[in-house]
């Protein structure tokens, strides 16, 4: 018999009022020696939080970190950058082993832990299906369909009762490549008794049932039978159906296949060592483009998000170096732009359409279907497993609230709204929120990660918003002023609204400033640098409408 101290619960520390940086925390046992697994260790992408020089964000893991002698394993449900790009830069602070399907860890192996300076992780290899026990905790995965192969919901089963963690998932019957989410896998499942459902919340504010992989790949082989030219296809390069799609259309209209873009390369590595290509003709190389006659051209691309330095921005700016379109070529964007990169993608497009090349998008043609559930994939899900509890997850707050509505009206009879640090007490007794625990954010910048807190995100901001003044003063031990202060200015317009030029407004203001200093204050560095501060701030807000940020350094001589 379990003591009241005793618990299971769940800690979302990323991934939950937000799609990306999925890290989910279960424990057992009495608060002070409860054991941990950790399902999912995902990164984000930084585009559209509007962060200048930072690129990718991580979710803050210092709650476990802080008890990572009782952290027994990261299990991995799928190999997307959401779900494992953190593990590279995070792991060395965890330390626990990190279980993983075989396309899943290779892909890690091959993307993040082969770059310089990357951690050796322990990494386990599962099988989908397979169960592992680590402590109180027996994990079993259960194939699910994604658009990513080997993709897994993991069943946690304790002496508590039965947790289901969907990970992201959806119906397919027929998905071109990787499993299908077996309705009768998931029925045993709830015949077993599921004591809460922890569910993937994307789609569900759209209603009906997501198309099937096989409906775009039978788009995508009409379109390239119909081309007159090259055809360029770009997509997720993780989405291995995708990439089986084009070649075997390729491969039926007498074209051949060539892929341009290390990460793409990557994936097609990883997915024929494990099997998910064959029967097809090699992929060939983008170095290969010149070689091949027009009309039997079909380059997979990197970039479908916009991003610069991606093939299909730089194909776009036609500085790429192995590949050119050519007016009457086709482009496919095979993806849908994530929230944040719709500026990136749209200048991309209008550029292959200044260049004549014909643009295909999702907007006119089913080119592309998401990989997580609508709405009656979602009541499917809740019929076969019947769970006490619901807990949304992967979502933002729009996705979350309509989720816990959905769960209520499939008849689920507790449903808890969590945030990332939410801790969530699923048993013994009612699931709960009972405790908020840290949680928060990340970010990579260059080489440095940094706390969401630290300086340089507001300050960056500002200098970007706002630009800076640099002035240098030198003053002697009397207070003189000596020579003729340095001044610079960046980031601002040459002129203010009067016309007058703004270097010259801040040369006045710096002068008139020392001048209305007396000598005594002139000694003071702190205070002579604050007063110019000030007086600059002000006479640029009087005539420009903005403050920059101010650098005023005191050389005392």
């Amino acid at each position: 018999m379990t003591s009241r101290q005793d618990e299971l619960v769940f800690v979302p520390l990323g991934g939950v009022g937000e799609i990306g940086m999925n890290a989910a925390l279960y424990g057992i046992g009495p608060e002070k020696s409860r054991k941990w697994i950790m399902v999912d260790c995902g990164m984000g992408f930084a585009g559209e939080e509007g962060l200048p020089g930072i690129e990718l964000m991580y979710p803050d893991l210092t709650f476990i970190e802080e008890r990572r002698q009782d952290l027994l394993g990261i299990f991995i449900t799928h190999a997307h950058e959401d779900h494992i790009g953190a593990i590279a830069e995070l792991w060395p602070k965890l330390k626990a082993p990190v279980y993983a399907t075989r396309f899943a860890k290779q892909l890690l192996e091959t993307r993040r832990l082969s770059e310089p300076g990357a951690p050796k992780v322990t990494l386990k290899q599962i099988t989908p299906g397979q169960r592992v026990t680590v402590g109180p905790f027996e994990i079993e995965f259960v194939p699910v369909s994604h658009s990513i192969p080997e993709s897994n919901a993991i069943a946690i089963r304790t002496e508590h009762g039965l947790v289901l963690h969907t990970g992201d998932w959806k119906l397919d019957d027929t998905p071109v490549a990787g499993d299908i989410t077996s309705p009768d896998a998931f029925r045993a499942l709830g015949d077993e008794g599921i004591l809460a459902i922890i569910c993937d919340s994307t789609n569900v504010v759209r209603e009906g049932r997501s198309p099937s992989e096989a409906e775009v790949a039978a788009t995508l082989k009409r379109l390239i039978e119909e081309a007159p030219h090259r055809v360029a296809v770009t997509t997720f390069a993780s989405n291995v159906a995708r990439i089986r799609a084009v070649a075997e259309a390729a491969q039926a209209c007498g074209r051949q296949v060539l892929a341009v873009g290390r990460a793409m390369d990557r994936v097609i590595d990883v997915a024929k060592e494990c099997g998910y290509l064959d029967g097809l003709p090699d992929i060939l190389p983008g170095d290969s483009f010149s070689h091949l006659p027009r009309e039997k051209v079909v380059c997979l691309l990197t970039g479908s998000q916009g991003e610069p330095r991606a093939a299909m921005s730089r194909v776009s700016r036609e500085d790429h170096p192995a590949v050119s379109l050519t007016a009457g070529d086709r482009v496919i964007f095979s993806s849908r732009a994530i929230p944040g990169n719709e500026r990136d993608v749209g200048a991309i497009i209008n550029d292959l359409i200044e260049m004549g090349v014909e643009v295909i998008t999702d907007r006119t043609e089913l080119v592309h279907v998401s990989g997580h559930p609508r709405r009656d994939e979602m009541a499917a899900m809740y019929a076969w497993t019947r769970p006490k509890a619901a807990i949304p997850v992967h979502g933002e707050a729009l996705h979350l609230d309509e989720h816990a509505r959905f769960a209520r009206a499939q008849g689920v009879d507790t449903v808890v709204k969590a945030r990332n640090g939410s801790l969530i007490r699923l048993a013994p007794g009612k699931p709960e929120v009972i405790e908020h625990v840290r949680a928060g954010r990340l970010y990579k910048d260059a080489n440095v990660l940094i706390d969401a807190k630290d300086r340089a995100v507001p300050e960056r901001r500002k200098l970007a918003q706002a630009g800076v003044v640099s002035v240098a003063i030198a003053i002697d031990a009397r207070g003189t002023v000596l020579g003729t202060p340095a001044v610079d200015i960046m980031g601002m317009p040459n002129r203010g609204r009067d016309g007058e030029p703004l270097i010259d407004t801040v040369v006045d203001t710096v002068a008139r400033t020392l001048s209305g200093l007396p000598a005594g204050k002139r000694r003071d560095s702190e205070a002579v640098e604050n007063a110019v501060d000030r007086a600059i701030r002000s006479a640029l807000n009087d005539v420009w409408g903005k403050k920059p940020a101010c650098h005023v350094q005191v050389v005392e001589v």
